[in-house]
């Protein structure tokens, strides 16, 4: 052998081993999508989150708004994005209801990875209290001697808050009208003036109307009571076991993102939420932190995409 042969060998091993495939990860700024406007429950708690992984990680970790035909714009790019791990997708529930949507450019189940599940964001069922009723079993009772008379209002068709509601109509076989409106805030409006006098809403969003009495809180639609509602009970324990239709949030990667990659976001993301400053702003915002790792968030949303595809089919929702 040569004797100039080995030294270049070896050199060009240590160009490799000091390259940008060798460095420990993260070794540059990591991007959180979000595929929605800045100052929503979504984007905030990204935030929040984002602040409290930078020191841990050794980089800086920001958030990028990308709103845009119901997040899913934010779901494609970073389905498609450079599988290295830093372009991750901070999502909420709708990411988890693909049959929505007449055609994606990205496949969940194939395209995205689970990384961390951060927390669940149970809706409050609320009515106008003019209605002769208290309880979920009333309201269904209600119902059932009105078919077709009793309005309930939500966000828009295939939002959580109407998602929600046809799951409860699903399980107790009433028949209630829907009347979409667009956005929560025109929604709560109409369950205000009597249009449309029952809707599911975030608690953070209607907490000053049930202290004024001028709503009154039904049942959660969580599987446990809200930490910022604990005196509210959930439908499961009002009769309907088995109903769950929470919101949640969670951050995802490129499916083929390198699995340490995946743990030490996921490691880290756990440590991050179990701080009582994070815990505080979520609560704030009606978020319970779920401390979710890769394998267990896997697993709940593989649940949640076959879950909510039956409701949609069963609600006869036309996709989008």
């Amino acid at each position: 052998m040569k004797p100039v042969a080995l030294p270049l060998v070896f050199a060009g091993c240590l160009l490799l081993a000091g390259g940008s495939a060798a460095q420990p990860y993260p070794a540059r700024t990591v991007r959180l999508v979000v595929g929605f406007t800045a100052g929503g429950a979504t984007d905030i708690s990204a935030r929040a989150l984002a602040q409290k992984l930078s020191g841990p990680l050794g980089q800086q970790v920001v958030v990028e708004n990308r709103p845009g035909a119901a997040s899913t714009l934010a779901s494609e790019s970073v389905a498609r994005s450079a599988p290295d791990g830093y372009t991750l997708l901070f999502a909420n529930a709708t990411v988890a209801m693909p049959s929505l949507f007449a055609k994606l450019g990205f496949d969940v189940r194939k395209d995205l990875a689970a990384v961390t599940l951060v927390g669940y964001g149970p809706l409050v069922m609320v009515a106008h209290p003019s209605l002769p009723m208290k309880s979920a079993r009333e309201l269904i009772a209600l119902a059932r001697r009105n078919p077709g008379m009793l309005n309930y209002g939500s966000a828009g068709v295939g939002s959580m808050t109407h998602l929600g509601m046809a799951l409860f109509v699903s399980m107790t076989k009433v028949d209630l009208v829907h009347v979409p409106y667009k956005g929560s805030s025109q929604a709560l409006i109409g369950v205000m003036t009597g249009e449309a006098p029952l809707m599911f809403s975030s608690p953070a969003a209607v907490m000053a109307q049930l202290q004024q009495g001028r709503l009154r809180a039904i049942a959660v639609s969580g599987t446990r009571r809200s930490a910022v509602l604990p005196e509210v009970p959930t439908l499961a324990e009002a009769g309907l076991p088995g109903y769950d239709a929470t919101s949640w949030y969670g951050m995802l990667a490129p499916a083929a993102a390198p699995r340490p990659v995946i743990i030490r976001l996921s490691d880290e993301s756990v440590k991050a939420l179990a701080a009582p400053d994070l815990k505080e702003r979520l609560l704030a915002l009606g978020i319970e932190p779920a401390q979710g790792g890769a394998d267990e968030f896997a697993g709940y949303l593989e649940a949640e995409i076959a879950k909510w595809a039956k409701v949609i089919k069963t609600a006869g929702i036309p996709p989008q």
